[in-house]
């Protein structure tokens, strides 16, 4: 049996702390994103979340912590790690844009991690993000817009 790709966006790993909540229980868990693209991202969950149910998504990065709205649009379970694989939208335009910023400011400091390395000193997040800038923004750019 075809299965068909429901998918509307390109998908990108990021691998990067969140926090979500159950709007209508309040039960928060702490958790990771597994891929981000325009319209939505996925995470992993020790428990199975129903589709349709609306989650507030919580990202930090550095001091802040951005609060997105999202509804869960499916779950699969992951027999080798255990966990539920979640798959949210985004429910406005904002919230994918405050995460298309974190994703590329996560890149960044990927970026800036191992131009060190092959540096052999230390580059700030400011050359780091102007290298970035100039060599990857019009590729990231296209790849969402």
């Amino acid at each position: 049996m075809e299965q068909h790709d429901r998918r509307r966006f390109l998908r990108h790993l990021l691998v990067s702390p969140l926090e979500f909540k159950i709007t209508e229980k309040g039960k928060t868990e702490k958790t990771k994103t597994v891929n981000v693209s325009e319209g939505g991202l996925m995470f992993t969950s020790r428990e199975k979340v129903e589709d349709g149910t609306k989650i507030t998504l919580s990202m930090p990065l550095y001091d802040k912590v951005f609060k997105v709205k999202a509804e869960v649009v499916h779950t699969e379970k992951s027999e080798s790690k255990g966990l539920y694989n979640i798959g949210v939208a985004f429910l406005n335009y904002t919230d994918a844009f405050k995460v298309k910023l974190i994703e590329q400011i996560y890149l960044i400091e990927e970026y800036r991690g191992l131009r060190s390395l092959q540096l052999g000193k230390e580059l700030t997040l400011q050359e780091a993000s102007e290298e970035w800038i100039k060599r990857y923004s019009e590729r990231f750019r296209k790849l969402y817009w």
